[in-house]
């Protein structure tokens, strides 16, 4: 992983877990791809039901942190993607890799935008994630937290310095956080923050969509009079 955050995880408590892992293969590429057996196993059925005692266990007894289910998710992105923050700290000091794709071209940071957790997104930015990685609609997590209104996670991507995402990414739909929140949102309040964090974060309201139709103008077409009004319309 290119970011230096990676390197300063060797100095938690949970060092020697670490070393573990590593010398079992754990945090290499090395077998990730294999049927997972025992302790494999152990640790992923623990990352999914987020018990963190069990994952540590798992890896004392030498299950590889890059190990895959049938869906090549690992156990860092099944906690992530049920929001299991203990267990995934645990992963994530053992050296657990934030990028890892799955089948649908998801990674642990990626999901956090779907769940919409600031408290995952907080754990996972130590392990010093790639925010460039975009998903299989060719978009950051920002986009769907967008789309969902989520918005403590979007406050968090936007204020937090150790977070790097672009605010202005355009998706493959031709989309940014911005226009998914009001292409695809309901114009409630949740939507409306996101629009005011967005901006308040400098998302640029007149990229438009394919159609060049802007921001304010679809919140005009949708009667989002409130979220119009943010828009300066």
């Amino acid at each position: 992983m290119p970011s230096t955050r990676r390197a300063a995880l060797l100095t938690v408590p949970l060092l020697g877990i670490a070393l573990l892992a590593t010398a079992c293969g754990g945090s290499s590429g090395a077998g990730a791809g294999a049927k997972p057996v025992g302790s494999d196993r152990a640790l992923l059925d623990a990352a999914r039901s987020g018990d963190a005692d069990a994952v540590r266990a798992a890896i004392e007894r030498g299950a590889r942190l890059e190990t895959r289910d049938g869906d090549r998710r690992t156990p860092l992105l099944l906690a992530a993607s049920r929001d299991h923050v203990e267990a995934a700290e645990v992963l994530v000091r053992a050296g657990a890799d934030p990028d890892a794709l799955d089948r649908q071209h998801d990674t642990p940071w990626l999901v956090t935008g779907v769940t919409g957790s600031a408290a995952m997104a907080r754990t996972l930015a130590v392990a010093g994630p790639d925010y460039t990685i975009v998903n299989r609609y060719g978009g950051t997590s920002l986009i769907p937290a967008g789309e969902h209104g989520h918005v403590g996670y979007v406050r968090e991507v936007t204020t937090n310095p150790d977070i790097d995402v672009d605010i202005d990414h355009v998706n493959d739909l031709g989309w940014t956080a911005l226009l998914e929140a009001v292409i695809l949102g309901d114009g409630g309040e949740d939507h409306q923050e996101t629009v005011r964090l967005l901006l308040a974060a400098g998302a640029d309201p007149e990229i438009a969509d394919r159609s060049g139709t802007t921001a304010l103008q679809h919140a005009r077409q949708r009667g989002f009079d409130e979220i119009a009004g943010l828009l300066g319309g």
